[in-house]
C-alpha cells in the first residue's frame, strides 16, 4: 500500500457539482494536478468557497474549489496584486525608508499606501520606470510560510505590518511572506509565478487615505496604478478613464450650475440649485406617476427619530458607526439611515385584515449615512441622500403579483433612459432569519417573477439580505461602466420586530411579509450616472433649460420674446445680450440646450423660426406650432435625444 493510499481522504466540490476525493493534506495545486497535468501546470491561485487564495493553500473537505489558471476572470485580480508589489518595491528603491502598510488588487488596478513618503505626481514616471525595469528582471515571486515569531523580528521596523500581523497571530501559527528579488512583504497572496508575468503598468495617481479607513489614524500616501496583460487592454482602459474625466458629474455640475458642495455646510451635504432641483423635480414626477398607477399611498417620516426606533428595528446595532446620533435632554436621538423602520411604525399603527393587504407605502425620503470623508466624492458618496423608497406589506401568496408589479416599474424607469441592465437574484445567506418554508417559497416566487419576464439572470447563492432574498439590477451607463441600481427585497426580519400583523380570512393573526424596493436606488446616485450618461446633454424632459431664443440683433429681442410666449410650456430663456449670434450658439452648446429658436428679420417677417439642435443641424423656416406640436411629443413620449432635425 502506497503512503498516499494510507492516508485519509476527504472531498472538494469541483464547479460541476461532481467531487474529487483528495488527500487531507491536499492544496489548490495539488488538487488542479489530480484533475490532470495540464490544468496543474498552468495553476495559478484557487477560489476556496468563493474566496481567492494561493495555489499553496490547503483544502479542506467539502470546500468548493475553482481554479484559477492564466484564463480565468480572476488572474487580472492576481496580476494586479503583485503589480502592487512591484510599485512596493520600486518605492523603496527610490525613497529608502519608508513605511509600508497595505496593497490590494481592486476593480481597476491596484493601490498601496505608504507613510513617511515625500512624493509628487511628477515622479509618478520615474517609479513606472523602476516597475518596469523589475518586471523585465523576471524576479521568482518565492512565497514563504513563516512562525509569528520570526515574523515580528522582519517586520521590527514596520509598524504598520506589525499592526497587520498582530490580527493574523488570532487566526493561526504562521503567516506568509512574499518575496521578490531583495525585497519581500507580508501578504496572504496569492501571487503570479514571477514579475515577468505582470503584464502593462501605469501609475494613475497620488491621493491621501487613512490607515485602515479611520479619521482618527495617520493620513497615508496612497499611490494608485492599474495593470492590464498587454498594451492594447491598457491603451483601452485609460482611453476610458479620459472619457469618463471629461463626464465627471463633479466638472458638469459645476458648469451647468447643478449643485455645489461647499465648505460652509459640511462634507457630503449637496446643495442644489435651481437647475439641478428642475432635474430632480422630472425624476421626482416620473416616480410619482408610476407609483399612483400602482396604487402606492405617499407617507412622510422625519428626519429625526428617538434611538428607540432603531434599536427595535436592528439598525443601532449594525448601523451605530454610521449614523448621526446625538443627545437632546435625557434621550438619545438620531438621524435616520433607512426610511423602512418608519414605514413599519406606520403599519404597526392600524389594525388590517386581509382584505386589506397589499398595503403600499412611498417616500422620497432623505436619510443620513456618517460615510468616512475620505471616502465622498461628490453625488456618488455623500452623508445626505434621497432614496425613492416603497415598502409593501403583503400577505404571503401576494409576494409574486407584487413582485411582478415592481419588476414592470423598473423596467419601464431603466427603459425609459435606454439602459441596459442585468438582473441577479440573491438567495439565502448562511446568517438569516425566517424559516426554510419561508425561504424556499420566497425564492421560488422571485425566480417565477424573473423567468417570466423572459430575461437572463445570475443565482448570487448566498448574497440575499439576512432578512430575506432579492433582485438586484446593475445597468451600464454609455461608456460601459457598471451601476449598482434598482432593487426588490424581501424581509421577514422586520414585520418581526415591529410585530406587525394582520387578521387572515380564518380570523387568526398572521405575521405580513415586508417588501422593500427602490426604483432609481437614492437620487443623488442616479442623478450623477445621468450627468456622466448624458454628459450633462439631458433628454429634453429632463433638460433644466429645454430652449433657448436666440434674436440675431438687438431689433429682432420683441419678437423673440413673443416666440418665447408661445413654448411657456417648456423651460425656455431669451438671450438678449448683446453679443453676436456666433457666441449666443456657442453659449447655447455649450450649457447643453437641445434646442435654439433663431429670429433674425425674415424669420419675423414671415412669423416663423429657425430651429437649430445641439447637434449643430439647422433648419429654416420653421412653423412655430410644428415645432410646439413636435416638443410636445418629444416630451410626453420621453424620448432621450431632441430629434425634430434628424430625420
Amino acid at each position: 500500500m502506497s503512503e498516499s493510499d494510507s492516508q485519509e481522504q476527504i472531498a472538494v466540490v469541483l464547479p460541476d457539482g461532481s467531487e474529487l476525493e483528495v488527500a487531507e493534506d491536499a492544496t489548490v495545486e495539488d488538487c488542479a494536478y489530480e484533475i490532470g497535468p495540464g490544468l496543474g501546470s498552468d495553476t495559478v491561485a484557487g477560489k476556496l468557497d468563493g474566496e481567492l487564495v494561493a495555489k499553496e493553500e490547503p483544502v479542506y473537505d467539502g470546500a468548493e474549489l475553482e481554479i484559477v489558471t492564466d484564463q480565468s476572470e480572476e488572474y487580472l485580480q492576481v496580476m494586479r496584486h503583485s503589480a502592487s508589489h512591484c510599485l512596493a518595491q520600486a518605492v523603496e528603491r527610490h525613497y529608502g525608508d519608508v513605511d509600508l502598510a497595505i496593497g490590494p488588487p481592486t476593480d481597476e488596478g491596484f493601490y498601496y499606501d505608504f507613510d513617511n513618503l515625500d512624493i509628487d505626481e511628477e515622479n509618478l514616471a520615474d517609479l513606472e520606470d523602476e516597475m518596469e525595469e523589475i518586471i523585465a528582471d523576471d524576479y521568482e515571486i518565492e512565497r514563504e510560510v513563516v512562525s509569528i515569531e520570526e515574523a515580528e523580528e522582519r517586520l521590527a521596523d514596520e509598524p504598520y505590518k506589525l499592526e497587520l500581523l498582530a490580527e493574523f497571530a488570532e487566526e493561526g501559527d504562521t503567516v506568509t511572506f512574499y518575496r521578490q528579488g531583495e525585497w519581500e512583504d507580508l501578504c496572504a497572496g496569492p501571487h503570479v509565478e514571477s514579475t515577468g508575468e505582470i503584464g502593462a503598468v501605469e501609475l494613475l495617481e497620488i491621493a491621501g487615505a487613512y490607515w485602515r479607513g479611520d479619521e482618527e489614524n495617520t493620513m497615508q500616501t496612497r499611490i494608485y496604478g492599474t495593470a492590464f496583460e498587454d498594451e492594447s487592454d491598457l491603451e483601452a482602459f485609460l482611453n476610458r478613464k479620459q472619457e469618463a474625466e471629461k463626464r465627471d458629474h463633479r466638472r458638469i455640475g459645476n458648469e451647468m450650475d447643478l449643485f455645489s458642495i461647499q465648505d460652509v455646510t459640511g462634507p457630503g451635504l449637496p446643495l442644489y440649485h435651481p437647475a439641478g432641483k428642475t432635474v430632480l423635480k422630472e425624476l421626482e414626477g416620473f416616480v410619482e406617476d408610476l407609483n399612483e398607477d400602482a396604487g402606492y399611498d405617499y407617507v412622510e417620516t422625519p428626519h429625526v427619530f428617538k434611538t428607540d426606533l432603531w434599536h427595535r428595528s436592528g439598525h443601532y446595532e449594525n448601523y451605530q458607526d454610521d449614523m448621526f446620533i446625538f443627545d437632546v435632554g435625557d434621550d438619545e436621538f438620531g438621524l435616520k439611515p433607512m426610511n423602512c423602520p418608519g414605514h413599519a411604525a406606520i403599519f404597526q399603527d392600524h389594525s388590517w385584515s386581509y382584505r386589506d393587504l397589499p398595503i403600499r407605502y412611498a417616500e422620497n425620503g432623505k436619510v443620513y449615512r456618517k460615510e468616512q470623508r475620505g471616502e465622498l466624492s461628490g453625488l456618488s458618496r455623500v452623508w445626505a441622500f434621497t432614496i425613492d423608497d416603497g415598502h409593501l406589506f403583503v400577505r404571503p401568496e401576494q409576494i409574486k403579483s407584487e413582485v411582478e408589479q415592481i419588476m414592470d416599474m423598473i423596467t419601464d424607469v431603466l427603459d425609459t433612459f435606454d439602459l441596459e441592465y442585468e438582473m441577479a437574484l440573491a438567495t439565502r445567506p448562511e446568517k438569516s432569519v425566517g424559516s426554510d418554508e419561508i425561504w424556499d417559497r420566497a425564492e421560488e416566487q422571485l425566480e417565477s417573477v424573473l423567468d417570466s419576464h423572459g430575461h437572463e439572470y445570475e443565482i448570487e447563492e448566498g448574497d440575499g439580505a439576512f432578512y430575506g432574498p432579492k433582485i438586484d439590477f446593475a445597468f451600464e451607463d454609455a461608456i460601459g461602466r457598471s451601476w449598482d441600481g434598482p432593487t426588490v427585497q424581501l424581509d421577514f426580519n422586520m414585520p418581526e420586530r415591529f410585530d406587525l400583523d394582520y387578521v387572515g380570512e380564518d380570523n387568526e393573526e398572521h405575521r405580513p411579509v415586508m417588501i422593500h424596493r427602490a426604483l432609481y436606488g437614492s437620487y443623488e446616485r442616479f442623478f450623477m450616472m445621468l450627468i456622466e450618461h448624458y454628459e450633462g446633454r439631458f433628454p429634453l424632459w429632463l433638460a433644466p433649460e429645454q430652449v433657448r431664443v436666440l434674436p440675431i440683433s438687438d431689433d429682432n429681442l420683441g419678437y423673440a420674446h413673443r416666440v418665447a410666449n408661445e413654448f411657456d410650456d417648456f423651460r425656455v430663456e431669451v438671450d438678449g445680450r448683446d453679443s453676436t449670434l456666433e457666441r449666443k450658439i456657442r453659449a447655447a452648446h455649450d450649457d447643453r440646450v437641445p434646442y435654439q429658436i433663431i429670429v433674425g428679420d425674415n424669420e419675423e417677417d414671415d412669423g416663423n423660426i429657425s430651429v437649430r439642435d445641439r447637434f449643430e443641424d439647422q433648419e429654416y423656416d420653421v412653423e412655430i406650432e410644428e415645432f410646439r406640436s413636435h416638443l410636445e411629443a418629444e416630451h410626453d413620449e420621453q424620448r432621450t435625444e431632441p430629434d425634430f432635425l434628424q430625420g
